[in-house]
């Protein structure tokens, strides 16, 4: 199996250019294993040197290999001195970049020609190898057992949303995640119809719905779930609303698998909730990629190219009545050749806590 490095080589042969900066800290986790604050990588078609500064040499000699390792505080004219023989017309580089990096880039490599990569690096990031499958699936555990735990946790009348943001992340941390993949989003009664409803000092009352959503990183990868319980009660009205929203949720997981379309990821459980006459009240898209980032491509909208082997997808459909309540199911998924495998693991038959 190729390393990821082979891999960006060989697609690299697929582009214009002779070379590539490579600046983003997640990209050159992704390429060299490396995970401190300051890092240049440059690859070219027959280089590929890794830089840092004084403070992570070591670190670098002991995690980074089949780089050559350069010790500098000035990565972008280290750069150009070692490759000044080596004819390169076309250099592309990390789009995500200052203004002020970019004219920098300009000045140096004046006799080059700058090629954004736009999305290079990110798309082979799409598939997942082994080893990130494991380090999510990880991470997921952590996140369901937290949920399971937050539960015994909640107090109607007493315990605050920021109480609950506190304890997921607290909780997270004591299983071994290194801290929160994201703003928690946890909205309870009226709030829940805010789609991304952050935490606030609002007490959780008997009667209300709450929508949590969360995740955590795990050795540098992310989970990312939600789940929404009722307090105290549930009308009926709620408990039609909560069967839409899991059999959208459930209906997806059914469906997924490598070749589906990115339109027809959406569409399929969309069209549920569409004809239980909800459909302008599900007001974002079904999903997206997760692993270094929260958020990955691919998103979802009309593109009719497949999902592949290997991604790991979001899979979130909503209700959202405004002043009322929310509702929202989210797990992480695994796509496979055959269909998906279910990541997050935590409970979704409707919860009432009492």
């Amino acid at each position: 199996m190729l390393s990821r490095v082979e891999k960006f080589e060989v697609a690299l042969k697929q582009t214009e250019c002779d070379a590539v900066l490579v600046t983003n800290l997640k990209n050159i986790y992704y390429l060299t294993g490396f995970s401190g604050t300051e890092a240049t990588v440059f690859i070219s078609k027959n280089r590929r040197i890794f830089l840092t500064d004084a403070r992570y040499t070591l670190i670098a000699k002991g995690v980074v290999q089949g780089f050559d390792i350069v010790e500098t505080r000035d990565a972008i004219g280290e750069i150009v001195k070692i490759i000044a023989d080596d004819k390169l017309q076309k250099i592309g580089f990390d789009d995500e970049i200052s203004y002020a990096y970019f004219k920098m880039l300009e000045s140096v490599f004046a006799t080059h020609e700058l090629v954004p990569m736009t999305g290079f690096i990110e798309k082979l990031r799409m598939i997942k190898d082994e080893q990130e499958i494991a380090t999510i699936r990880k991470a997921c555990q952590i996140s369901d057992q937290a949920f399971l735990d937050v539960l015994d946790f909640i107090k109607p009348g007493e315990t605050t949303e920021l109480a609950v943001m506190n304890f997921l992340d607290a909780r997270m941390r004591q299983l071994g995640a290194s801290g929160a993949s994201f703003d928690f989003i946890i909205a309870s009664g009226y709030r829940s119809a805010m789609p991304h409803g952050v935490a606030s000092d609002k007490v959780i009352q008997k009667g209300e719905t709450l929508t949590m959503d969360f995740g955590c990183y795990y050795n540098h990868y992310v989970s990312d779930m939600t789940r929404t319980v009722h307090v105290g009660q549930v009308t009926d009205e709620e408990r039609e609303i909560y069967d839409i929203v899991l059999r959208s949720n459930q209906a997806l997981i059914e469906a997924a698998k490598a070749g589906l379309s990115r339109i027809d990821f959406d569409r399929i459980p969309r069209q549920i909730i569409n004809d239980a006459g909800y459909g302008p009240y599900f007001s974002h898209g079904i999903g997206h990629g997760i692993g270094l980032d929260i958020h990955e491509i691919p998103y979802f909208g009309k593109s009719e190219e497949p999902i592949e082997a290997g991604m790991v997808l979001t899979d979130e459909p909503g209700i959202y009545l405004d002043g009322k309540y929310g509702v929202r199911i989210e797990d992480d998924l695994l796509i496979t050749e055959t269909g998906c495998e279910l990541l997050t693991l935590a409970p979704k038959e409707l919860i009432v806590l009492k």
